[in-house]
């Protein structure tokens, strides 16, 4: 593959529903699509930062001239093989996973066009299904909460994950447990708590929770090895968890007995794969997590999901659920059993609506070789 040209562009999408977590509420994305051009074939690739530096230090407008500046400048006119080249096209720039993962998965989606090869077994998957989970966000009311916990254990959905935070928790997870006794819960805090709320967070473990997602500091592994120790119910690591190496640390540690694999928080597929493989070899079960993705980074994360060890039901939930349109065509679906089936169609088996992507357009730059 030479890549002959990258087409950069920002895109605005209203959510069909707003979505809170202990960071602050969303109402519409704004989102990063990266297309890398070889000799008339495409690759597509999206980027998750955020609106807001909140989730993680990289937001939109960081990320802009990041790609300007540097890594499109890297990748275009190289003359790579694989997707799994791109890491070290981008070695020189430190940090900047986010946008890095977003011109590598374009690599490897380019890649499996070329091939006429479907992604999921470009990266080694093996399941023809994955089971979907729902993560729900802190609502207006806890009404308002229990009728959306209604509708999704009603579409089949395999787990219910509930964000939570210090005023909106245990309350709130006593009430779901009294009406919903044997559903699959978890909670997602987003780094909302530190170890002075060691007790309060012990009130959590008589929800028989299939997990707590990272519930300290964002960038902390020891502490969560601390907590863990004390915990009965399994700790997720999800912030924290940024390469293969804090991932290592935290299987070496203790720190967590699951991880979410974000495959744009980790900088792309190659580093994810790398976490899969270390925590398959540790027996630490991995699932993928979701970033409010249309339905180009929805599609990649189905793809990831195919791998042997993401064995927990993920957030790889439908399209419908956020967009009343999505840029792809079909849109994501689950079944009345909670599954996503995987097509032997080339690339992601989903064709993507340019047509809509312009018209969703916000701004735009093309790159080409001189």
């Amino acid at each position: 593959m030479k890549i002959e040209a990258i087409t950069l562009r920002e895109i605005r999408m209203p959510l069909v529903h707003f979505f809170e977590t202990s960071f602050g509420r969303t109402y519409h994305r704004r989102i990063l699509l990266l297309t890398v051009h070889d000799d008339g074939a495409e690759g597509w690739g999206e980027s998750v930062v955020g609106e807001n530096p909140f989730y993680s230090s990289e937001w939109i407008e960081s990320a802009w001239p990041t790609f300007t500046t540097y890594l499109i400048p890297a990748l275009l006119g190289e003359d790579i093989a694989s997707g799994r080249e791109c890491p070290a096209v981008f070695a020189r720039v430190r940090g900047h996973r986010m946008a890095k993962a977003a011109l590598e998965n374009a690599v490897w989606h380019l890649e499996s066009a070329q091939k006429q090869l479907p992604l999921w077994k470009l990266l080694g998957g093996t399941r023809r299904e994955i089971a979907c989970g729902v993560s729900i966000g802190i609502q207006d009311s806890v009404e308002q909460l229990f009728e959306k916990i209604q509708i999704e254990i009603a579409a089949g959905y395999r787990r219910i994950k509930v964000k939570v935070k210090p005023g909106w928790d245990v309350n709130i997870l006593e009430r779901i447990r009294s009406r919903w006794a044997d559903v699959t819960l978890s909670c997602d805090a987003n780094s909302a708590y530190t170890l002075d709320n060691l007790e309060h967070l012990r009130e959590f473990e008589q929800f028989n929770l299939l997990m707590i997602e990272q519930p300290l500091w964002d960038d902390d592994i020891y502490y969560h090895a601390r907590l863990q120790k004390e915990f009965r119910t399994a700790i997720c690591l999800d912030e924290s968890i940024v390469s293969a190496r804090s991932a290592a640390f935290a299987a070496e540690t203790g720190a967590c007995r699951i991880i979410n694999i974000k495959v744009g928080r980790v900088g792309g597929f190659s580093e994810a794969l790398r976490i899969h493989d270390l925590c398959r070899s540790h027996k630490i079960p991995v699932w993928c997590g979701g970033m409010l993705e249309t339905g180009i980074g929805r599609s990649h994360n189905i793809a990831l999901s195919t791998l042997a060890n993401f064995s927990l039901p993920g957030d790889v939930s439908a399209s419908k659920r956020y967009w009343k349109e999505d840029i792809i065509d079909p849109e994501v679906e689950v079944s009345a059993n909670g599954m996503i089936a995987i097509a032997d169609a080339p690339v992601t088996g989903y064709r993507i609506r340019t047509d809509l992507i312009e018209q969703l357009t916000v701004r735009k730059e093309t790159f080409r070789v001189k």
